[in-house]
């Protein structure tokens, strides 16, 4: 990514109004998205940067896709509410697939291309933003793409408490099995 991870990553408060996480004003003198695109291709095979262009262009839940870097830049200057962690980077609907190398169907991240060190709450907030993009890309009323952005940050919440009582190797091994979620 081409954020510099020294420069303000997320102003951690020890104590942030809860209101002030999920709000969000564009930086004054933030840089443009088209120009962030350019950054973000720095870097990448030269042959195929017109090929991710044309694929970001297909629709804004593809362009959001392939704008990590654009979402970094928008939560730079966002309050942070605890601690640093090595952030997914990219986190979207999409980066989450059903398989492992061991053929268990299991839902899980298989993309780590741009991670970076981050407070806590951005990859959630880039995961349940792209529920909502994906929900409109998809015809889904807003209400019915908002309540999907709403379940996904309520599963988090709930895991991470369920996960906060379990020892550190049974979270490692933890994982959400496929047929277990399509019950639900």
């Amino acid at each position: 990514m081409g954020l510099d991870p020294g420069l303000g990553l997320g102003q951690h408060t020890d104590n942030p109004d809860r209101d002030s996480l999920i709000s969000w004003k564009s930086a004054k003198d933030g840089q443009g998205a088209f120009s962030l695109i350019k950054e973000s291709d720095k870097g990448r095979l030269p042959e195929l940067v017109p090929i991710r262009h044309g694929r970001m262009m297909k629709s804004p839940f593809t362009f959001y896709r392939g704008a990590a870097l654009n979402m970094a830049a928008d939560l730079a200057t966002t309050p942070a509410s605890g601690p640093r962690v090595q952030a997914c980077g990219d986190a979207h609907l999409l980066l989450w697939s059903v398989c492992n190398p061991e053929r268990r169907a299991i839902f899980d991240i298989n993309d780590l291309d741009e991670t970076l060190p981050a407070p806590w709450e951005w990859d959630l907030k880039r995961l349940a933003a792209s529920f909502v993009l994906a929900g409109r890309s998809n015809g889904l009323s807003e209400d019915d793409a908002r309540d999907a952005a709403l379940t996904c940050v309520h599963s988090y919440r709930e895991h991470r408490a369920e996960f906060s009582r379990m020892r550190a190797l049974d979270v490692w091994y933890s994982s959400l099995d496929v047929e277990e979620m399509l019950s639900r």
